[in-house]
């Protein structure tokens, strides 16, 4: 890890957030920006608010790297979807661009999967020596899969099929605040998911994160599930923590799979 604070910044539908990392605490060292996602979500639009983070905080983070999430599938800095922004991002050369406008090395990851790294680094699960799944329960179900620390990227399990139907528009967060659900209905089609879940996958440990993880009292403890589940910890902070994490990781680990210059696109709705 470095001595100095690393810049993570979140990319999300309606706003953007950032903040230098201690990565030896997981802390953040300076209260959070936060600006306005632009109405146009373009790459364009949205680097230039991420410049004004990055130079807001150049003092503090000096030339070091920059992580950030984005409610897209990444692969190999490429975006490959298109969540909650504009459909320009799709297939766009993302991190290139960013690191070209920001000066400085720039890593891009799926804003699930950044959380799930920050619980397993600081958090909830953190030093867990098995396969942990974190879940973002929010307008859509946002997964992130880590297996011994290892971060296996844009699992798109919240698109699991479940009664013949996308398995988020029946059990995200997102439903249950639309349809007026109590906890007590909404129970159903969560548990179903989760036990999907841990039938697909056999996880040690699943972690529940986004904003309804703070009334987890309300419904953890009613799931029937032979793995145990339990409320994230870091909150709105896990995207960023998470990203600025794995910045650095990935100057130290920097081998990749060369990117496909005829790429076949994801679907654009994909990941919350």
């Amino acid at each position: 890890m470095t001595n100095a604070p690393v810049l993570g910044i979140d990319i999300g539908g309606s706003g953007i957030k950032g903040a230098p990392v201690n990565l030896e605490t997981g802390e953040t060292t300076a209260e959070r920006l936060k600006i306005a996602t632009p109405e146009k979500s373009t790459p364009k639009s949205v680097i230039k608010v991420c410049k004004q983070i990055v130079d807001h905080f150049a003092d503090q983070i000096g030339d070091g790297p920059v992580g950030i999430t984005v409610p897209a599938v990444v692969m190999h800095g490429v975006t490959r979807s298109a969540a909650n922004i504009d459909k320009g991002w799709i297939d766009f050369n993302a991190e290139e661009e960013f690191s070209k406008k920001l000066g400085r090395p720039v890593f891009l990851v799926n804003d699930a999967d950044a959380a799930g790294v920050a619980e397993v680094k600081y958090g909830a699960a953190k030093d867990h020596p098995g396969l942990v799944i974190m879940t973002t329960l929010g307008t859509g179900i946002g997964i992130a899969i880590v297996h011994r620390g290892v971060l296996i990227p844009n699992a798109e399990l919240g698109h699991l099929e479940m009664n013949g139907k996308d398995a988020e528009k029946q059990a995200s967060a997102g439903v249950k605040e639309k349809k007026g659900m109590s906890f007590a209905e909404w129970l159903k089609p969560l548990n179903q998911y989760y036990t999907m879940l841990e039938n697909l996958l056999w996880p040690d440990l699943i972690v529940v994160g986004g904003g309804i993880s703070r009334k987890h009292d309300q419904f953890l403890p009613k799931l029937k599930l032979r793995t145990k589940i339990i409320p994230a910890e870091l909150r709105n902070n896990a995207g960023i923590v998470g990203a600025a994490w794995l910045a650095v990781d990935h100057l130290k680990h920097p081998d990749r799979v060369p990117v496909d210059p005829e790429p076949v696109s994801a679907d654009p709705q994909l990941k919350a």
